[in-house]
């Protein structure tokens, strides 16, 4: 185990730091509502996303290769609710950073939740078991630290997105600058939901 653990940090580690849905979600909260607001979501994110490289690992996960359907089925939902809160983005109220009575962000379920229907999460996962885990009889202990060391690994990275969205909220005075970055992060998050498709 420890001598696949720096490349498996490296493989966490890049996973979670590159631009994707997850990413740009923490960055437009963050920008949008505080960094505090971002929290939460961070939590949910690499606690579904740690969650399902134990799920996979304890054997769930090989059932989604036998199930194209399933897995066309979770891409499709995935695909949905990620573009209608492009759509929330895109179209939210372009006061500068004035969160109304109705506005909430994503939250920690909501976050969560998204790693468990992102097929790109549970691809994720199932290389992190066939890569990292081996097939000895410890096995179940290694997926379990496999899941410890990326949450704590992921836990930075969205922190640094959060960060960023939350810097970029000081120029973010006025409704129209909100406007302009509320459409950037809703084109941006819908292309990297249907990206996934395409490729």
């Amino acid at each position: 185990m420890l001598s696949s653990l720096l490349p498996f940090m490296l493989f966490a580690f890049v996973a979670s730091i590159t631009p994707g849905p997850t990413n740009i979600l923490v960055l437009s909260n963050s920008a949008r509502y505080g960094f505090k607001a971002a929290l939460p979501i961070i939590l949910g994110a690499c606690t579904g996303a740690a969650g399902l490289v134990l799920l996979v690992g304890s054997g769930f996960g090989q059932s989604l290769v036998h199930w194209p359907k399933v897995q066309t089925a979770m891409q499709w939902i995935g695909i949905a609710w990620l573009s209608l809160l492009a759509w929330q983005i895109f179209s939210a109220p372009t006061r500068a950073l004035e969160m109304a009575a109705t506005d909430k962000p994503l939250g920690l379920i909501g976050a969560a939740g998204l790693q468990l229907i992102n097929p790109k999460t549970w691809m994720m996962a199932l290389a992190v078991v066939s890569v990292f885990a081996g097939n000895g009889s410890d096995r179940q202990h290694q997926v379990l630290s496999l899941s410890l060391v990326f949450f704590l690994v992921a836990l930075p990275c969205l922190g640094a997105w959060a960060v960023l969205g939350a810097g970029s909220g000081r120029v973010l005075r006025s409704p129209e600058a909100m406007r302009r970055f509320n459409r950037c992060m809703a084109v941006l998050l819908l292309g990297s939901t249907w990206l996934s498709v395409l490729i």
